[in-house]
């Protein structure tokens, strides 16, 4: 298993979040936390996946939208 960690800041949310929710759909992956943080609004959302392929796809996916930034790991 793995989990795949997902950051972006509040003004690359208002722009991409439509995009990137879309992206999203497409993988199996469970939503394990979606956090808004106080402040600067930075998004902070984690992902488990099975396939460490799939998790690949989708950070990939996920980097081509400006300002995100993603990192996965081993549960």
């Amino acid at each position: 298993m793995w989990v795949l960690m997902i950051k972006c800041s509040a003004a690359s949310w208002d722009i991409h979040s439509k995009a990137f929710k879309a992206i999203a759909d497409k993988y199996p992956a469970t939503p394990l936390s979606s956090k808004k943080m106080k402040g600067d609004g930075e998004r902070i959302m984690e992902y488990q996946l099975e396939d460490v392929n799939e998790v690949e796809d989708f950070m990939e996916e996920c980097l081509t939208l400006d300002g995100f930034t993603a990192s996965f790991e081993s549960l």
